[in-house]
């Protein structure tokens, strides 16, 4: 099988025109059913996602927001169209070569945290690593843990720990093995408002400091102000951008779009 190259994370360069794409979709369609049932929900998306840049992307319910970040993180499939990690094109990969990409390339915050229950903290950080048959970095490894203040949790499994510090479990695994592009899936929908402000921080931190590139779905205003830009969908289509945005501002703009 052919070997899988992505470069690491970097920091962003200062001009826009210049700066490194982690991911993007080309004309990016999906569509559900057939004749009077079909559904489009991606409608011929192009969306760009920039190394060391924070993302969020937002949207009314049924908006295609969820299918695109699956489908550029390559848990799904587009019935037509590309999807980019850095220059690999997910559709010509088969399914042992996209399976390692994601172990490899990819990291993974899910909003139910998906932790393994027998294994402690510190194994559930570096299990994606294990794996794949790697040792993680351990000066990283240090690093992380500490930015998500954890290193005193540790050696305890997920029973033992608070909702909030098992989410931060799942920040540091999907940090650790030092991925191209983490996808994050409403990372802060199971927290009350102050645990999820505690991982949003990390999450921003995560880029700032560690030029980290971060690809979020949410429908929190509040959650997407953390972001360095945020993509709005409707109706399976891109129909607004925001740069720096503003909690305020955001909630302005989904109001547009029937959210």
């Amino acid at each position: 099988m052919s070997t899988i190259t992505l470069t690491a994370p970097a920091a962003p360069a200062t001009g826009p025109s210049t700066r490194e794409v982690a991911a993007r979709a080309v004309n990016a369609r999906k569509t559900y059913g057939r004749g009077e049932s079909e559904v489009n929900a991606l409608d011929g998306v192009d969306a760009r996602f920039y190394a060391g840049e924070f993302t969020a992307i937002m949207g009314p319910s049924g908006s295609g927001k969820s299918t695109l970040m699956h489908a550029v993180a390559g848990l799904d499939t587009l019935t037509s169209g590309d999807v980019f990690i850095g220059d690999v094109n997910l559709g010509q990969l088969n399914d042992k070569q996209l399976t390692r990409l994601r172990r490899d390339h990819i990291g993974f915050i899910f909003q139910a945290f998906n932790l393994v229950p027998t294994l402690t903290a510190i194994e559930n950080i570096t299990l994606p690593m294990d794996l794949a048959g790697r040792k993680p970095n351990q000066e990283w490894l240090d690093t992380v843990t500490q930015t998500v203040n954890l290193t005193n949790r540790l050696k305890h499994r997920p029973s033992e720990l608070s909702g909030g510090q098992q989410q931060r479990v799942a920040v540091a695994r999907a940090l650790a093995s030092q991925p191209a592009i983490i996808f994050a899936d409403e990372p802060t929908g199971n927290l009350d408002s102050r645990t999820g402000a505690e991982i949003l921080s990390f999450m921003r931190q995560a880029v700032r400091e560690m030029h980290q590139t971060i690809v979020m779905v949410t429908h929190d205003p509040v959650a997407a102000s953390y972001a360095d830009r945020v993509v709005f969908l409707a109706d399976g289509r891109i129909v607004d951008e925001v740069h720096q945005p503003t909690a305020d501002v955001v909630f302005d703009r989904m109001k547009n779009f029937g959210a």
